[in-house]
Formats: structure tokens, sequence, C-alpha cells
């Protein structure tokens, strides 16, 4: 049997045909290498989301309230991330992070509600 070189570190080493890797160390930093781009992405959009779970909670203590655009934004609040978006049958569009949602009113304010 010949022996081949590890995909990570280029030491040689013996082992089945397929086998890629000298140990199971090289094959996960390969791996995780490999896999960095969309992990962080992953990452860092659940990062977002918890932020605005967090934002949303401490602003909605009661389970409905009304607040302005700006107290949210100076509260680091991300309109372009939440979890999901539920329109009412009279066409009102409530934009939802897991449980806590919004709606926008006149006059730049948000109506933040929880679901039960």
């Amino acid at each position: 049997m010949e022996g081949q070189n590890c995909l990570e570190c280029g030491t040689a080493f013996k082992g089945r045909i397929d086998k890629k890797f000298c140990s199971d160390y090289c094959r996960n930093t390969f791996n995780n290498k490999v896999n960095k781009e969309s992990k962080n992405m992953i990452r860092n959009v659940n990062y977002r989301l918890r932020k605005n779970y967090k934002t949303l909670s401490e602003l909605n203590k009661s389970g409905k309230t009304k607040v302005t655009r700006v107290k949210m934004i100076s509260n680091n609040f991300d309109f372009n991330v939440f979890t999901s978006i539920y329109t009412t049958k009279t066409g009102n569009t409530y934009y939802y992070v897991y449980d806590q949602g919004y709606l926008a009113l006149e006059n730049d304010y948000y109506l933040l509600v929880k679901s039960e």
C-alpha cells in the first residue's frame, strides 16, 4: 500500500486508500476552514436576531407597547433582521423576531406585541 499526504498538514501517512488526513485533529481543522464562511454568516445573523429579540423584549414589558422608530434604533435594532412576517386580513404586516413582533404605525411609531 502506497502512502498518501494529509490534506491539512502535508504529512505522509499510511492507511486506507480513501483516507485523506493523518489524524482527527487535521480532519477537523481542514473541515472548519472549509466551512468557516458559512458558519460565520450564520453566527452573525443569529447574533443580530438575539440583539433584536433583546431590544423588543426590553421595550415591550407589558406585551403591547407603542414606541418610536428613533427609540428602537437607539437600542441598536436592525429592521432588516427578523424571523417571520404575518399579514392580517385587514392588510397590516407584523414582523416577528420569534414571539416578539412589531407593526409600523403612522408618524414613525411602532406597535410592539408579544404573541401567545
